[in-house]
């Protein structure tokens, strides 16, 4: 992949893409970016107040509900 100008990535000891810095100075007025961020937010907040499921432990709990072997994907 080709660097982005103002897109910046930092990666693990392993080489894996682990963070990604971007220059608000010119993105920040991106809606598709605020969009992103504000839904990163509502995410966080819902972990906050004990509201968040992560989707590998409502599978489990949703077949056992139902009476059926969970099998991870």
């Amino acid at each position: 992949m080709e660097p982005i100008a103002g897109i910046k990535y930092t990666k693990s000891p392993k080489g894996d893409k682990r963070y990604v810095r971007i220059d608000l100075d010119m993105y920040g007025d991106n809606q598709s970016l605020d969009d992103f961020l504000d839904g990163l937010e509502i995410m966080a907040q819902k972990r906050e107040a004990g509201e968040y499921v992560p989707l590998e432990e409502f599978m489990k709990e949703e077949y056992k509900r139902r009476g059926l072997k969970y099998e991870q994907i």
